[in-house]
């Protein structure tokens, strides 16, 4: 049986994360909701183009699959039954429900982990299982406090813990993930791999690749990939007057969220110079590159350079320069994205 994820009915509500990815490979709690599906399925599943053959199964790609619910998405498909805002399925619907489902999803992903992988979770001083603590043989934890009462804790191959660090579950830190000494990562959030995270973070998702090293504050906030946060930023993620939060994702006009926190949203490949502070429902677009005076902002379009527009060689250069800092370089895949999403805002 073959299955489709198709994102074309809902892909717009996701900017700025799917201008440069497919929807099912936005990251919601420890996996991606295809890393989920092929997880459960032990099989890959295909981007839905307009044509499937007959005993495909045409999935929406905004359904988040867990391991109780994920027959009945699939029965439903067969059915050609909608199952958004079932009971049973949890449905995204905007970018910013990522941070609002990101804690439910980590608890789902921890326990699918367990039950697909078969691998214990072991307390490393007692060699006795510990029902919400996995820590993968692989990583290197050192002399920190780690809190799984409240959700569990998820710490993923080779990734390291440092001194002083606070986690309190439910949190994943992912494949190749760097926790910094003293952070203090509160439940709710994801460091997703190849991450460096540092001071305060609460209930938030870096996808990959990105860093937010040092000490400020990010809060119900999503970080795409290859991203860059300075050092001493932070964003605010409740209005004073405890109003709904408001986003505006393609320049066009404010939607309400229907929720009084929400902090921001920063598309892929987006640095931040230091001690910059981010309104409540900022939004920054792909490969933008934020200094100066920006407190008063809320949007921020792709390919900003400061109050300017990014030269294209140049962004793609400075892309360049991150990406090798990590070991990688821009692939011809990525230059074209770029380049599509570069002329459509021109």
């Amino acid at each position: 049986m073959t299955i489709y994820l198709d994102d074309s009915k809902c892909r717009e509500n996701f900017l700025p994360f799917s201008l440069t990815r497919h929807v099912a490979d936005l990251r919601v709690g420890i996996y991606t909701i295809r890393e989920k599906w092929e997880l459960i399925l032990g099989a890959s599943c295909k981007n839905f183009e307009g044509e499937a053959i007959d005993d495909a199964l045409v999935i929406p790609a905004n359904l988040i699959p867990t391991a109780k619910n994920a027959e009945v998405i699939l029965q439903a498909a067969k059915d050609k039954v909608m199952l958004l805002d079932s009971q049973t399925v949890q449905t995204l619907h905007h970018s910013w429900d990522i941070f609002h489902v990101n804690a439910a999803a980590i608890v789902d992903d921890f326990f699918l982990m367990k039950e697909k992988s078969g691998l214990r979770s072991v307390d490393r001083d007692t060699g006795n299982d510990a029902a919400n603590l996995f820590i993968h043989p692989t990583a290197l934890i050192e002399n920190c406090t780690i809190n799984a009462t409240e959700g569990p804790v998820y710490i993923g191959e080779n990734a390291l813990v440092m001194d002083g660090a606070i986690l309190r579950g439910p949190v994943a830190i992912c494949e190749n993930a760097v926790v910094k000494m003293g952070a203090k990562i509160y439940g709710g959030t994801t460091v997703g791999p190849y991450c460096v995270a540092g001071g305060e973070i609460k209930n938030s998702m870096l996808t990959a690749y990105s860093n937010k090293a040092h000490d400020g504050y990010l809060g119900d906030s999503v970080i795409g990939a290859w991203c860059n946060i300075g050092a001493g930023t932070s964003n605010s993620n409740v209005k004073n007057t405890a109003g709904h939060v408001a986003y505006n994702l393609d320049g066009k006009g404010l939607a309400d969220s229907g929720r009084m926190k929400g902090g921001l949203l920063m598309g892929d490949y987006s640095r931040c110079a230091i001690n910059i502070s981010f309104n409540t429902g900022a939004v920054v677009g792909v490969c933008c590159n934020i200094f100066g005076a920006v407190n008063s902002k809320k949007y921020f379009p792709d390919f900003s350079w400061g109050e300017e527009k990014y030269k294209f060689p140049e962004a793609l250069n400075h892309i360049n320069a991150w990406k090798e800092m990590k070991g990688h370089a821009l692939t011809e895949a990525e230059k074209i994205t770029l380049e599509k999403i570069y002329n459509d805002k021109s």
